[in-house]
């Protein structure tokens, strides 16, 4: 059984292509995926009314938005976080140094280990 089954799992992705493949992708190992959303606005509606265990944010996301709104408001939340990005940490905002960075590209592997490791307080500046 994976670590992950029956984890509630809040996807933020604007690219359809890659939020399908995470959506499978987590799915496959039983996660509960929440979302796919595309925008900071839709994350924090979503956030607003879900109780997701861990998140995963692409950087950049839809309307030239980045996650970084996101990444506070589950920071604040308590709700760790996986921060999917080909940005290097030192150039990242403060916002994402609570979360857990994965670099891409990444293998579903990656993923699920990064998940985890969120979920048991790693981050990037730890």
């Amino acid at each position: 059984m994976s670590t992950l089954q029956g984890l509630r799992v809040l996807v933020v992705e604007n690219d359809e292509m890659s939020a399908t493949l995470l959506q499978m992708q987590l799915t496959h190992v039983g996660a509960l995926v929440e979302g796919p959303v595309a925008s900071v606005a839709d994350a924090l509606r979503l956030l607003s009314q879900s109780e997701p265990q861990v998140a995963l944010l692409d950087y950049r996301l839809a309307h030239n938005e980045t996650s970084e709104a996101v990444a506070a408001a589950l920071a604040a939340r308590g709700i760790p976080f996986v921060l999917a990005t080909g940005m290097a940490p030192d150039h990242l905002p403060e916002a994402f140094r609570q979360g857990v960075l994965l670099s891409k590209p990444y293998l579903t592997a990656d993923l699920n280990a990064a998940l985890g490791r969120a979920l048991q307080g790693a981050s990037v500046a730890s």
